[in-house]
């Protein structure tokens, strides 16, 4: 009983992958933030190419 007790506080205490689980959620977010500006700048160029086309037919 007192091994497991002992690789159970071993078990808590191990913070060897830490830092990779740090970078995977740094990632995902800056992934998030990528996406939420392409989406708002998405919408704002096809407006504005649709502004420009709609000038261009009556040339």
């Amino acid at each position: 009983m007192k091994t497991l007790t002992v690789n159970f506080k071993n078990l808590l205490s191990d913070e060897s992958g830490q830092d990779l689980i740090e970078y995977a959620l740094i990632a995902s977010l800056v992934g998030l933030v990528a996406i939420a500006t392409l989406r708002t700048l998405g919408t704002t160029i096809a407006g504005l190419f649709t502004t420009i086309t709609t000038s261009l037919t009556g040339v």
